[in-house]
């Protein structure tokens, strides 16, 4: 029953630091989700000047 008991305080030690010194190091807490190209700014603006460029070069307009 003993070693049962500090396995389980072991583990849990182990986990708390973790949570304490590990994981905000990685950056598990500042992970960041990926940006779709609709909803990224810098992709719209491009988009957005390369049609521009194109009406600009095209003659048939």
């Amino acid at each position: 029953m003993i070693y049962l008991l500090a396995a389980i305080g072991a583990a849990t030690v182990a986990f708390l630091l973790w949570r304490m010194l590990g994981a905000d190091r990685v950056g598990v807490s500042a992970r960041q989700a990926p940006v779709a190209p609709d909803d990224d700014p810098e992709f719209l603006r491009r988009l957005s000047e390369q049609q521009k460029k194109r009406k600009d070069d095209d003659p048939s307009s």
